[in-house]
C-alpha cells in the first residue's frame, strides 16, 4: 500500500511539473513535438495491424 501511495504522489508531481513546463513556449513546442511523434507511432501501428490483418484474411480465404 505504501508503494502505491508513492506511485500516486509521483504521478501527481509529474502532472504538476508537466503543466508548469507546458506554460513556457519551449515547453509547448516540446509537448507538441511529443504529441506528433506519439500520433505518428499510433498511426504506424494501426496501419501495420490493418496490413497484417488483410494478409491473414487473404491467406484464409485462399486468394
Amino acid at each position: 500500500m505504501k508503494s502505491f501511495l508513492w506511485l500516486l504522489v509521483g504521478v501527481a508531481i509529474g502532472f504538476v511539473v508537466a503543466h508548469k513546463v507546458n506554460e513556457t513556449p519551449s515547453g509547448r513546442e516540446f509537448f507538441s513535438s511529443l504529441d506528433k511523434k506519439a500520433r505518428d507511432f499510433g498511426e504506424a501501428v494501426s496501419d501495420g495491424y490493418r496490413q497484417r490483418e488483410a494478409e491473414i484474411r487473404s491467406a484464409i480465404d485462399g486468394d
